[in-house]
């Protein structure tokens, strides 16, 4: 873990009643539950998908900084699942994509290895979730 001195940025949530706020206000919306399917907001695949795809793609447009001045052309699409093990604890599978329009294939594999390593969620790490990051296929979704 790195020192207190290193950290970037700190940010507070809570979820309570149904719903969930950013201590700075930010973000403050309804939730859905897995559980109660009769519930309007957002489900908790939703917001793992935007916090995997927000995270990757500022580690990709970091990356993609060295690599291009089109940095600005970098999208992450994310796709999150949520089921049971048979113990029954929570999983997750999260599977990323990274494109950018101003890239060549080459360039485009080193960013989305680079990134994956640069960010805190590597997908080499399967203890309590399995994460796939990749390429887009046709360079934007």
């Amino acid at each position: 873990m790195p020192d207190q001195s290193s950290w970037l940025r700190e940010a507070t949530a809570t979820a309570e009643g149904g719903h969930v706020r950013t201590d700075d206000g930010g973000l403050s919306t309804a939730l859905a539950s897995p559980l109660a399917p009769h519930c309007t907001g957002l489900t908790p695949e939703q917001l793992l998908a935007a916090a995997f795809a927000s995270c990757l793609h500022h580690a990709a447009v970091e990356v993609a900084g060295e690599i291009t001045d089109e940095a600005h052309t970098v999208q992450v699409r994310a796709e999150a699942k949520l089921g049971r093990d048979n113990d029954g604890r929570y999983r997750a599978d999260v599977h990323a994509e990274i494109s950018s329009a101003g890239l060549s294939r080459d360039q485009l594999a080193h960013l989305v290895e680079y990134a994956d390593r640069l960010w805190p969620f590597s997908s080499g790490d399967a203890s309590r979730h399995r994460l796939t990051v990749t390429p887009a296929e046709n360079g934007r979704h």
